[in-house]
């Protein structure tokens, strides 16, 4: 006789790759990964360790909008602007009032949820390219206003702010470069920890369901206009966080850094990662600081030509972003396992 039918018997059987379970493989590449962040600081060179971390700190500001434009079907071409805004928030804090770096970025990630929801609130009306448009109104804005007289006292104007590079706390035996990787490397686990959960959560399942259908969403009883108001504020909140890092990494923050440009940028390396994708944006940090540089390696006055090609060849082999080729090999390599 059989015995009762249990829910372990009817749940389907793991994936496996090479005969071990697809989640495994993904701890383990986790834990490698990891493993290999960690020993960075102690192998490379100072100027290696620095680009890097701003690497990881465009990721953060990629995996802000992600949440926004990905999980949530929101389109925007402003979030330059909440870069700014985290980044200023962090100089003006350090310099002005003499605040340690690390009460930063909890100062620059609560400004830039409010700035961000107060923000989604009237851009309710708006969607698609009329939401595009009114962002990159916003982009455009911020760094002007940034230069005005009526900040100029704060925001140092067109000269900007310098303020110090934080040494290594509690004697330890790093130089600043390394201590900021490590620290920029903890504050990232952290808010990577905090969207997978997000994601996974009820509020996720809410976000995606606003994205793929709106109108089935508010028929469920979701409330959109106060999720997407919210979603707003949290990907503000995560650029803003990523602008803080980055103004304490590079010891210096003026209007001009924050330009439309940095927007598009943030913009290129979500398609390049993946769309609606939380790991392809640690590729698209990578690739949004280090393809220019490999462009203009190749002709200083044809970089822009370079970093055009190199972005078609990317776009055409990897027309779901570095998170779309992941999936194919990884399916690939379970049906060869079949």
């Amino acid at each position: 006789m059989h015995g009762p039918v249990t829910e372990k018997h009817l749940a389907p059987p793991e994936a496996q790759i090479g005969g071990i379970a697809l989640s495994h493989w993904r701890l383990m590449v986790l834990v490698v990964g990891l493993a290999v962040a960690a020993a960075v600081p102690f192998v490379l060179k100072n100027f290696f360790i620095f680009q890097i971390t701003l690497a990881i700190i465009y990721a953060i500001a990629i995996l802000g909008l992600n949440l926004l434009t990905g999980f949530n079907g929101q389109f925007s071409l402003g979030h330059s602007a909440f870069y700014a805004i985290g980044a200023y928030t962090a100089a003006i804090m350090m310099d002005g009032f003499d605040i340690s770096y690390v009460w930063t970025l909890p100062a620059a990630a609560l400004v830039c949820f409010v700035f961000g929801f107060l923000f989604g609130l009237p851009a309710l009306r708006l969607e698609g390219i009329y939401l595009a448009l009114a962002t990159f109104a916003l982009a455009i804005a911020i760094p002007q206003f940034l230069k005005s007289t009526l900040v100029e006292h704060w925001t140092g104007g067109v000269q900007g702010i310098t303020i110090i590079k934080p040494d290594a706390p509690f004697g330890l035996p790093l130089n600043s470069d390394q201590w900021l990787y490590l620290f920029t490397g903890v504050v990232a686990i952290l808010m990577y920890w905090c969207a997978t959960n997000l994601i996974k959560s009820r509020t996720g399942r809410a976000l995606i369901a606003i994205r793929d259908h709106p109108v089935a969403a508010s028929a469920m009883g979701i409330n959109v206009a106060l999720y997407k108001s919210l979603t707003f504020g949290v990907s503000a909140l995560y650029t803003g966080v990523a602008g803080a890092l980055g103004a304490i990494a590079i010891s210096f923050v003026a209007p001009d850094s924050f330009t439309f440009q940095l927007a598009i940028a943030l913009f290129v390396g979500l398609v390049v990662g993946g769309v609606a994708s939380i790991p392809g944006t640690i590729v698209g940090g990578f690739f949004v600081l280090f393809v220019p540089n490999i462009a203009e390696s190749f002709s200083k006055g044809l970089a822009g030509a370079v970093y055009g090609i190199i972005l078609l060849l990317v776009i055409y082999l990897m027309p779901t972003g570095a998170a779309g080729l992941g999936r194919w090999v990884t399916g690939r390599l379970m049906k060869q396992d079949r």
